[in-house]
């Protein structure tokens, strides 16, 4: 009995041992890349005509007390935005951006009043109105306008210039290649970098002397930047 326990247990260590040596890989493993490679940048960008844009409008009044300058102020501001509601303007596309009220200084250094300023930001889902949104917003009282800052929602803009920016990669590699004398191998690898958001900021002319006021929206772009690993056959 105890010649047959040895001889079984010899079995199972000789099994043991011809399955490690048929995979040398199995006490080693790694997630990295193997073999050679190569590792290009691409960036592509994609273009289209904002849909939207944002005005920050201010008001500023001046008063002999604190009180008297906000009220002053909020009555006016009052009246810009229910100027700008009146053109169709969502509650939910109106943000208050500041209040306040502050004392103001003569030049030999006493006390000369207070200033009270407020803003508001303004979102227009329709690119084609803007003029007129200025236009209400100066007539009712905004004595500060800023903007336009242009954008694009709805659009697959991103992606196109994603898939720019790889393609660009797998040129650059396939170029490399052909230099080297290597054949190009599949995309083992590819990270992507953070995209930047890039408002488009818009200049307008606002001449109170005649109307609309003129605004262009031009074209807005969007940038992906890629970096892809190859293999090398």
């Amino acid at each position: 009995m105890r010649i047959a326990q040895l001889a079984v247990l010899a079995a199972l260590v000789a099994a043991v041992a011809v399955l490690a040596v048929g995979r040398p890989g199995a006490a080693h493993s790694s997630t990295a890349p193997t073999g050679r490679t190569i590792t290009v940048t691409g960036t592509g960008t994609a273009s289209a005509v904002p849909n939207e844009a944002s005005f920050s409008f201010g008001v500023q009044t001046d008063g002999v007390t604190a009180r008297e300058a906000q009220a002053s102020n909020a009555d006016r501001m009052s009246r810009v935005i229910a100027a700008l509601r009146g053109l169709g303007i969502a509650n939910a596309d109106l943000q208050t951006q500041d209040v306040s009220v502050s004392p103001k200084w003569s030049n030999d250094g006493t006390p000369d009043g207070y200033t009270a300023h407020n803003s508001v930001q303004v979102k227009v889902r329709r690119v084609a109105r803007l003029g007129r949104v200025v236009d209400a917003a100066v007539a009712a009282g905004a004595t500060e306008t800023s903007g336009p800052t242009f954008s694009r929602t709805g659009s697959s803009l991103y992606k196109t210039a994603l898939q720019n920016a790889v393609a660009e990669a797998r040129s650059k590699a396939e170029t490399l290649s052909v230099e080297a004398h290597v054949q190009l191998g599949p995309a083992i690898r590819i990270e992507e970098q953070t995209p930047q958001p890039r408002p488009e900021i818009g200049v307008y002319r606002a001449a109170l002397a005649r109307t609309p006021t003129p605004i262009e929206p031009g074209k807005q772009d969007t940038q992906a930047t890629v970096t892809v690993t190859f293999a090398l056959a």
